[in-house]
């Protein structure tokens, strides 16, 4: 045998000794040898033999009866020999070595006799929890879990990549006792390739939590994480209810769930808010108390869903002591894999994700498996495990079923006569197998008894996890024995919660299993299987089997020839899916219910018309939240032409535009919309002339003449279904016709407002008032005071009907805060305001508002309350990671820009246009002329005209001034729809170029002396209505435009521009005013105090973070430094 390792001295002299007291023979020597005298002497006398080792320890006993007894005592012994007093050395030394706490070795070290089912089946016991071999590995995932949990300043990633049965769940189970000794938190979820992917997270989330609301842990922990839940989520959370059952029990909450509200949400921003929600609830789990891991295993089947709420986790910027460890096989993920992807955009985030490789275990580790698992000394199974390694390469999965697969030949077996695991290595040795481990195990599974096989392949097909209950229905007559799934357990071939609920203990061996059934038999195996559960499961628990008798059915419907066969069939489909729909698993719901549709052919609209619209009605809501808008259309013909009325299919109808809308084909859900509208009675002129304007703001007016506030808020209820139903589709109206078709969208507005006015209010009413002040605060009406009104009808009605957590909630703080109230109220008021509308779209789904209010946040936290830029910078880029991640290229690229501003004024060398987009700017100016994306034209040009106008680039200022006036003269018409804070610093920003040029006395001085007087006049009457926003930009203007006439109000002018802004907390302004100031007082020849004021617009711009402005003020006090007499 090999493994004795080398000899000392005084081993080499024991060894002698040892010789002369046995003989030394090869591992399965058949030759004899003389048996130690005082065995014979023992034998002639005639008295009892006593085993040697008899009341020893296991693993001494088997050093001393290895040593003791003779072979022609024991012939099964023969192959269990020492060949050197160094290697029994080392074996006592093993043994002499203290175990960790937990070592499996402990209990061999110390126990006397072996369980006596061993005994009498000779059945080597294999523990689930075998662990060799990855000390390097551990230590990593400690060194991630001690960082989690200490530290927890930022969310923690960590990869397990390796081949199938390599140990990656094991690897990962070593955690959970230190993690208990922390008093830490465990999430735990496994992908399977035969189930629904986004069913995984959800069900791993809800044994969570009934574990929680199981365990012994005090009330005040699980009262402070609901807390922590309920400030995360909000009401939002019921929405989780049906996807996390325990989840409602947890949070003790009797709230009834509105299930309609999906229908609400366009588009596939039900995908984009389940993800949001998954990720909101998972950050709220853990504290520096309780700290959390999540366990995500077989990432490879993963469903695009769970990668990104990965991905949000990761990068959120809140969440704290969170770790999260994936498990994948690296030979099934490559480059073009969607985690790969997925795992790509996570590090150009910035986030490390350290990845732990596991590959086969060493030959010494598989030895000390081995001997764990025989109790036996190292050296005396070594021979043993140098096979077992070179068979199975290693890998631990083999090397456990190929150890199961010799026990069971009985190539191992247990030796009553000496007490110990024996084996026949040169039968082992000769032994032909297969490299591929599935394969290994069918033909292992296939030598076991016909009903032991049988009710493996049952099992197979109902599954990785079942219930006894399915298995006794789905097995009818066929026996496969009383004891069958105890021995499977037994086996290692499933495991259970000690109750009636089993699963497979690796997909592999599922899928040994499933090799079994003969390629040509299977689909009719799952029939018969099907048909069975179908014909025994009672109706009131078909709920709970519905997926098992649903999956089976389906894979054998090919063999389905009634077509009332196919009708029950397409029936459970339904059932299945709208269950999934429920659970908000949408992409598993697409699964069953196109395979419904696909069952029944177009006669069904006929024979089972209501079976028919249902399936293409819950198919079409299912794949409108996957964002699988190509398939929806495609869907969308038949229920269109076969539906018997017009009712019937509205819900369709409603699915399509959502998906339109969704997908920026704003022309066609426009189309669809008016002639929706049009057979509700609500007709719309395609192509609005000016007369149709003027006529349809006159009704509109007239229809609000004598409303007062309270009036409008004490209309009645809309009860009249089509009018509901009307609204509906103006509300889907509202955001396809912004950008697209102005006009169209100011009549949409003006027809929300006159319906509510005759018929009655409803939740959408309130966005109807609401653009309606928008409009009227917008040029050329210019109405505040009615747009205030309209703001507090549309505020006040939306809490009326829909609480304070309604779900239009986006939409009306984008238009009452983002185009009504920057009138009146402090702009710093309004980025709450923003913040809270992102959550709460967020969490509805309403990701359009969401994302929408989040770039008006920046945009008046950049340029009109100006927030540090290095802070804003930061958080700005990873929202733009977000809107892209959301496919939302509009609001995108509007923070791309804002984005780009805080570079340029840094003075960063940075293209954020390159690194989201692969453009510079000026091919990102050309991209929206050609596209005609008049909006995002503006914001471009505002921005770079603030920029140059800030840095001293004149020219470039003016040039873009003209560009976009050109682009105004050309949508005079979209100008009326609402105006954003930033048209208050656009309109300042145009006076200012405005009263230079002017100062330049060239030829064109008349034209901007007319924008500098305009936009004196606009900024006098917006600071009429709120002093606190306009005042100091007013005061800059009229000094400037004082200094343009030579007079001397101007000094006063600029004072007070510099008070108001320093009072109102705009500081970059106020260094705008110094700097001003300065240059009028070198005008004026006074060099001391203009020293002082650029010396303070260093420091405000440098508490704004505008390196480069800085740089240029710095330049102007060296040079007039030597001129002051302060210098002297």
């Amino acid at each position: 045998a090999d493994g004795g390792g080398g000899e000392s001295s005084a081993g080499r002299g024991r060894g002698g000794e040892l010789a002369s007291s046995r003989r030394r023979v090869s591992v399965n020597s058949d030759t004899e040898g003389e048996v130690p005298s005082t065995t014979r002497n023992a034998k002639k006398r005639g008295k009892q033999q006593i085993t040697p080792g008899e009341g020893l320890p296991l693993y001494l006993r088997a050093m001393v009866s290895t040593l003791l007894i003779g072979d022609e005592e024991h012939d099964d012994s023969q192959q269990l020999r020492y060949e050197s007093a160094n290697a029994v050395y080392e074996d006592l030394k093993v043994m002499a070595t203290p175990a960790a706490d937990g070592d499996r070795r402990n209990s061999y070290f110390k126990e006397t006799e072996v369980d006596h089912e061993v005994i009498i089946h000779s059945r080597l016991k294999l523990p689930k929890d075998l662990f060799y071999g990855r000390q390097v590995q551990m230590s990593m995932i400690m060194h991630q879990l001690q960082s989690a949990t200490m530290l927890g300043d930022q969310p923690l990633m960590a990869l397990i990549a390796g081949y199938s049965g390599t140990g990656k769940s094991t690897l990962v189970d070593q955690i959970k006792k230190p993690l208990a000794d922390k008093d830490g938190l465990i999430i735990e979820g496994k992908f399977d390739s035969s189930t629904c992917p986004d069913k995984v997270l959800a069900s791993a989330l809800d044994s969570f939590f009934t574990d929680i609301n199981a365990s012994n842990a005090g009330e005040n922990a699980h009262m402070s994480m609901r807390w922590r839940i309920s400030d995360a989520v909000g009401s939002g959370v019921s929405c989780l209810y049906d996807s996390i059952p325990s989840l409602r029990t947890f949070m003790d909450d009797g709230t009834e769930v509105d299930r309609s509200e999906g229908r609400k949400i366009a588009g596939n921003s039900l995908d984009q808010r389940l993800k949001y929600m998954f990720c909101k609830l998972i950050s709220a789990i853990p504290c520096r108390s309780q700290p959390l891991v999540l366990v995500l295993d077989d990432l490879q089947w993963a469903d695009e869903m769970t990668l990104g709420v990965i991905r949000m986790l990761m990068t959120d910027p809140d969440i704290r002591y969170f770790l999260f460890l994936g498990c994948y096989r690296e030979n099934e993920v490559n480059d073009s894999h969607m985690l790969s992807t997925s795992l790509n955009d996570i590090r150009e985030q910035g986030i490390n994700i350290m990845t732990i490789k596991v590959g086969a275990i060493e030959k010494e580790s598989t030895n000390a498996l081995i001997s764990d698992v025989m109790c036996l000394p190292p050296n005396l199974c070594r021979p043993l495990s140098n096979v077992v390694h070179r068979k199975t390469g290693g890998i631990i999965m083999f090397v456990l079923r190929l150890l199961a697969s010799l026990n069971d030949e009985e190539l191992i077996w247990y030796s009553i006569k000496s007490r110990r695991w024996m084996f026949d290595l040169q039968k082992i040795e000769l032994k032909e197998m297969s490299e591929d481990v599935v394969k290994h195990m069918t033909e292992h599974m296939g030598r076991l008894p016909g009903k032991m096989q049988l009710g493996l392949k049952l099992c197979a097909c109902l599954g990785p996890s079942f219930d006894a209950t399915i298995l006794e229905k789905a097995r009818k007559d066929a026996t496969i024995g009383d004891d069958f799934l105890e021995s499977c357990v037994e086996d290692g071939f499933l495991q259970t919660d000690g109750g009636s609920s089993y699963k497979w203990s690796h997909d592999q061996v599922q899928q040994a299993a499933y090799g079994l059934i003969p390629l040509q038999k299977r689909e009719k195996l799952h029939l018969l299987i099907g048909s069975r559960l179908l014909l025994s499961i009672p109706p009131s628990e078909m709920e709970r089997f519905i997926f098992h008798v649903a999956d089976n059915m389906n894979r054998g419907a090919k063999f389905l020839e009634d077509l009332e066969q196919k009708y029950e069939v397409a029936e459970l489909n339904l059932r299945a899916g709208e269950k999934l729909l429920q659970q908000q698993s949408f992409h598993s719901a697409v699964n069953y219910l196109m395979n419904g549709i696909t069952l029944i052919g177009d006669d069904s609209w006929g024979a089972k018309h209501s079976l028919t619209l249902r399936l293409y009605d819950a198919a079409s809501e299912a794949l409108c939240a996957t964002g699988d808008f190509p398939k929806l259309t495609a869907l969308a013909e038949k229920p269109l032409i076969y539906a018997r009325c017009f009712q019937d299919k509205l819900n369709i109808y409603n699915n399509l535009v959502r998906a339109l809308s969704s997908s920026g084909e704003n022309e066609e859900c426009i189309s669809r919309c008016v002639s929706v509208l049009s057979q509700l009675g609500e007709f719309l002129p395609k192509h609005i002339t000016p007369d149709i304007y003027r006529e349809e703001v006159a009704k509109v007016k007239q229809a609000l003449i004598g409303q007062s506030k309270q009036d409008l808020l004490s209309l009645p209820v809309m009860t009249k279904a089509k009018k509901l139903t009307a609204m509906r589709f103006l509300n889907h109206m509202l955001i396809a016709t912004y950008s697209t078709n102005p006009p169209l969208n100011l009549l949409v507005v003006f027809r929300m407002v006159r319906m509510t006015v005759d018929f009655g209010v409803c939740n959408i009413s309130a966005v109807g008032f609401a653009c309606y002040g928008a409009w009227l605060a917008s040029s050329p009406n210019d109405e505040y005071e009615g747009a205030f009104t309209m703001g507090r009808v549309a505020s006040d009605l939306m809490k009326k009907l829909c609480g304070a957590e309604a779900e239009i909630l986006p939409r009306i703080y984008l238009l009452v805060y983002g185009m009504i109230n920057i009138y009146k109220e402090p702009w710093q008021a309004s980025l709450c305001k923003y913040s809270e509308a992102f959550d709460a779209g967020m969490i509805s789904g309403d990701t359009e508002y969401a994302l929408s209010n989040i770039t008006l946040y920046y945009m008046l936290s950049l340029f009109n309350c100006g927030s540090n830029l290095k802070e804003t910078s930061q958080s700005l880029h990873k929202f733009v990671k977000r809107a892209l991640q959301y496919q939302h290229q509009t609001a995108a690229r509007t923070l791309a820009i804002s984005e780009q501003m805080a570079y340029d004024l840094m003075g960063l060398k940075k293209n954020c246009y390159e690194a989201h987009f692969g453009l510079d700017e000026e091919a990102l100016k050309n991209f929206f002329v050609r596209n005609k994306l008049a909006n995002m034209s503006r914001n471009l040009y505002q921005k770079i005209k603030y920029v140059t106008y800030m840095c001293g680039d004149m020219d470039a200022a003016a040039k873009h001034y003209d560009l976009q006036e050109a682009l105004n003269a050309n949508c005079s018409v979209q100008a009326t729809t609402g105006r954003t804070s930033f048209f208050f610093i656009s309109t300042f920003i145009d006076g200012l170029i405005g009263l230079y040029f002017s100062r330049k006395h060239r030829e064109d001085e008349a034209k901007w002396t007319h924008v500098a007087e305009k936009a004196i006049e606009l900024m006098k009457k917006w600071t009429d209505g709120s002093s606190w926003n306009c005042a100091n930009k007013l005061y800059l203007l009229q000094a400037e435009y004082f200094f343009l006439k030579n007079d001397e109000r101007a000094y006063a002018c600029y004072r007070a521009s510099i008070t108001k802004a320093r009072e109102h907390k705009f500081n970059h302004e106020e260094g705008l005013a110094h700097e001003k100031l300065a240059t009028y007082l070198l005008y004026k020849n006074q060099h001391d105090e203009a020293l002082q004021h650029f010396q303070n617009a260093k420091k405000c711009y440098a508490t704004w973070g505008a390196n480069v402005l800085v740089q240029r003020v710095e330049k102007a006090i060296t040079i007039l430094s030597p001129l002051c007499v302060g210098s002297i």
